[in-house]
């Protein structure tokens, strides 16, 4: 019998569980897989373990696995990877298959458009955007938000859209609104690339509130567990378990 198993990120906010939780629930609905389970890689539970092995007792023999992470890093490449590797060598009779996390996808561009259609202020050919990135030393973390920033720019034809990370990368937030504050740009929209609200939203509103330019920033909303995030992890789901 085939499972398909979401791992979320984790967080020591509750509200961020919670949104986590409600946006897996939506991607089960499509009921693409008779056993369907949800898990978080760190903070929170069920444990990867616990919902794997809950896949296991209802009856299990092939277990998809689908990260709901944005972009490529340590967690896509090594953390979750080293897991299933261990529950696999502990559960050999069953079948694992591993997703990947969302990365580049052109679907991804219409939650942006959204968060700026929110914010109810005109788009001018003297206007930018701020990419704002968790952060990863991975390297393919910064190429794959530059790559995004270019299909969005793109998309709205802005005049510019640059990127920055709030950890473990540059530029910094720091750097990127500095370079966006001092430029001739007169208004600058600021979108957090990230799924759920967390400390790391609130240390982003602290930071444009206290920044000299402050008038010039626009701050959107975070992602969220947008319809098109939905589409695409049910997607690359049911793509797995068509691949025998």
């Amino acid at each position: 019998m085939n499972a398909v198993l979401y791992v979320c990120h984790g967080s020591r906010v509750p509200a961020s569980r919670e949104q986590a939780v409600a946006f897996i629930e939506k991607c089960m609905s499509q009921s693409i897989a008779p056993i369907q389970e949800y898990c978080f890689l760190e903070l929170a539970a069920p444990t990867i373990e616990a919902a794997f092995k809950s896949c296991i007792n209802k009856g299990a023999r092939r277990i998809v696995v689908i990260p709901v992470l944005l972009l490529t890093a340590a967690h896509a490449k090594k953390d979750i990877p080293n897991e299933l590797a261990r529950l696999g060598s502990l559960f050999p009779e069953v079948t694992i298959k591993y997703g990947g996390p969302i990365s580049v996808h052109p679907k991804m561009i219409e939650p942006l458009v959204e968060r700026i259609s929110e914010i109810g202020e005109t788009i001018t050919e003297n206007s930018m955007v701020l990419l704002v990135g968790r952060g990863s030393s991975d390297p393919d973390v910064k190429r794959d938000l530059n790559r995004i920033a270019a299909m969005f720019k793109k998309r709205i034809g802005i005049a510019h859209v640059d990127t920055c990370f709030l950890t473990a990368a540059t530029p910094s937030l720091e750097d990127g609104l500095q370079a966006a504050g001092d430029s001739n740009y007169d208004k600058i929209f600021v979108i957090p690339y990230l799924l759920f609200t967390g400390i790391l939203i609130k240390h982003l509103n602290k930071m444009i509130e206290t920044h000299p330019f402050s008038r010039k920033f626009y701050l959107c909303n975070y992602l969220g567990y947008h319809s098109s995030i939905v589409s695409i992890l049910v997607e690359k789901a049911a793509e797995l378990l068509k691949d025998r």
